[in-house]
């Protein structure tokens, strides 16, 4: 027990201090940050210099940010407001996740990809980042503008597709599919309205009766993110859609904004994790003829989705003057995209080359879009002061 709570504290120590560290470097150079936690990862984790031996307990904690993330953007959206923007979205949504899928598709068949392969990899390109994109868009931009309004419910679109592809990653093939999915949304239901019944009796008139407790009311706003994000990931669904279902019914809350407040700080730690854990998760040393095609597709497929998305958002709104941004801001693969890669291998539906292509693609696409958005977009981590904003 105590070799283990050690080897915890010193890797959680070389990570703060690594990413301190190369984050230094980076802000010197004019460079992203989050790309310098994901180098950090590279460099200190299993296929660099083995600081970190096993980069499974950091994956786990890094995915602790996402469910947060997730949550408060829950805080931020009413119900009636997000049913609204899912109705104008789920269109574009759809038919981009299908033109990225087609593009991905064909591609890997002609960097002779196996067939499942290349069915998942185009799966797995069909999503943007959920985290990327929350992360670099200012929160007045997201919670109060027409850009964050539409990002928001293109992502979260995205995210029910992503967990219903895990879904069929998972789904013995003795089961009807058809009726596994109706099972699926069934739950989905169930857990939204004991969340309802819940937040309504319970967490409500206990956060009116002590609200002038901080402490009470920071770890009970926690306890209710993560027991719903439990519940939800023990009844096959994800971590994440509990958690965001959680947020958003308790964003009928006058306090709701104040806790937002009060956890952005620890989601921004776990949320360094996560980038962290994507670097150490590359092994570069197993560099081969898939990691060069991934790098390729990588650099096409941000210009790629870039453009799908503006010719889809042209058509919704056209000349609307946030369709440049909104489509860099979309850019990208998605955390998705390697969770589809991680669960296709664990079930032998993938090769190891397929693997590797999901991996860089993924990766190339992260650098990329991070730097296009941050040299040109209003971010919290600009180095321009023109556009840093928080």
């Amino acid at each position: 027990m105590g070799d283990s709570l050690n080897t915890i504290i010193s890797e959680l120590c070389a990570i703060v201090i690594s990413t301190a560290a190369i984050g230094s470097l980076f802000l010197y150079a004019k460079q992203p940050i989050i790309i310098a936690y994901i180098v950090a990862g590279i460099v200190i984790g299993p296929y660099g210099i083995a600081l970190i031996n096993n980069a499974n307990d950091i994956t786990q904690m890094g995915h602790i940010g996402v469910i947060l993330l997730l949550f408060l953007l829950g805080l931020n959206l009413q119900p009636q407001r997000l049913l609204k923007l899912f109705r104008e979205s789920a269109l574009i949504t759809l038919a981009c996740s299908l033109f990225f899928f087609i593009c991905t598709f064909l591609f890997a068949l002609l960097i002779r990809l196996p067939l499942t392969d290349a069915l998942i990899a185009a799966a797995a390109m069909m999503f943007s980042s959920t985290v990327i994109g929350l992360k670099l868009i200012p929160t007045t931009t997201l919670h109060h503008q027409r850009i964050g309004e539409i990002m928001t419910s293109i992502l979260l679109i995205q995210d029910i597709l992503a967990i219903s592809v895990l879904l069929l990653l998972n789904i013995d093939s003795e089961h009807n599919i058809g009726f596994a999915i109706l099972f699926v949304f069934a739950k989905l239901i169930i857990i939204i309205v004991s969340a309802y019944l819940a937040v309504k009796f319970l967490l409500l008139p206990l956060m009116r009766k002590f609200d002038v407790i901080q402490e009470y009311s920071f770890i009970a706003t926690l306890a209710w993110c993560f027991f719903w994000a439990e519940i939800s990931h023990r009844v096959g669904l994800s971590y994440e859609t509990g958690a965001f279902i959680a947020g958003t019914l308790l964003a009928v809350s006058p306090i709701s904004n104040v806790i937002a407040l009060h956890l952005k700080p620890l989601r921004e730690f776990f949320l360094i994790l996560f980038f962290f854990a994507v670097g150490a998760n590359i092994n570069l040393l197993a560099s081969d003829y898939y990691t060069l095609w991934g790098i390729i597709f990588g650099i096409a497929l941000v210009r790629i989705k870039a453009w799908g998305f503006n010719q889809a958002l042209a058509i919704s709104e056209p000349k609307a003057p946030i369709n440049k941004e909104l489509s860099a801001r979309l850019s990208q693969a998605s955390e998705f995209s390697l969770l589809l890669a991680y669960t296709a291998i664990m079930n032998g539906m993938i090769s190891e080359q397929g693997k590797t292509f999901i991996q860089m693609v993924t990766l190339t696409t992260f650098i990329l879009s991070t730097y296009w958005i941050v040299t040109r977009y209003p971010t919290p981590i600009s180095n321009k002061n023109d556009l840093r904003q928080d």
